[in-house]
């Protein structure tokens, strides 16, 4: 099984977090005591976000977005992955929740548990440095704490990979009943080849997660035929 493989969570039918043995082994995974200061008890928990019977637009950072904004303002809820947000305030449009693994520099998600919004932040062997570092600054009431590998105490495993799949398993974990895509592009040119094949898993578990829900999701057509689904639960 390869690095991506054992990183990539899963969750089983009934919508309960697992992951890879792999995965909550690994490196790659965070344990409690580096958790510690995302996952503070008054920190949010999965109950806490409520999207349910919600049409829920799933707000990646790619090119396509601002062609996509239509969609963010006809949504009666709007989850964005890290970057998007800040994209989206720019616009004049607010985000109902933030995904993010605080790998870039904007102070968004500072802002956003500020006034109230909430924020998943995700640890995984990567970003303890900056997990340290910035999440002392957020409104921890406002924080909910996911990882991608074994949940420990208050860390939760909702599913996904990326900020823009997790985004999208956040959302149908906490009951929306639709789920529309603005700014996703699998081909975008400007990313490098480790975000590429972050893509591709991210690809791969988009296709997941409509196989589970019995849905189509825009990202995906005319790429169907071209996903490896050899390593999907499906």
């Amino acid at each position: 099984m390869s690095d991506d493989e054992t990183a990539v969570s899963s969750r089983s039918a009934d919508g309960a977090g697992t992951s890879d043995a792999g995965a909550g082994a690994s490196d790659a995974g965070a344990d409690e005591s580096d958790t510690a200061t995302v996952g503070d008890r008054s920190s949010l928990t999965l109950a806490d976000l409520d999207f349910d019977g919600e049409t829920v637009v799933i707000a990646g950072a790619g090119p396509s977005l601002d062609a996509g904004l239509d969609a963010v303002r006809d949504a009666d809820s709007v989850v964005a992955a890290s970057d998007a947000a800040e994209r989206l305030r720019s616009a004049g449009l607010s985000v109902d929740c933030m995904v993010t693994d605080l790998d870039g520099e904007s102070d968004v998600a500072r802002e956003l548990t500020a006034e109230g919004t909430p924020v998943a932040v995700h640890a995984h062997g990567d970003n303890r440095p900056a997990l340290r570092e910035r999440v002392p600054r957020l409104a921890v009431e406002w924080v909910l704490p996911t990882t991608q590998a074994a949940p420990a105490g208050p860390v939760v495993n909702p599913g996904g990979f990326t900020d823009g799949d997790r985004a999208a398993f956040l959302a149908d974990h906490c009951g929306a009943a639709e789920l529309r895509f603005a700014g996703w592009d699998f081909d975008d040119p400007d990313v490098d080849p480790m975000k590429a094949r972050k893509l591709d898993w991210a690809e791969r578990l988009l296709r997941w997660l409509e196989l589970r829900r019995g849905d189509r999701f825009d990202p995906l057509d005319g790429r169907r035929e071209g996903i490896d689904e050899s390593a999907l639960p499906v």
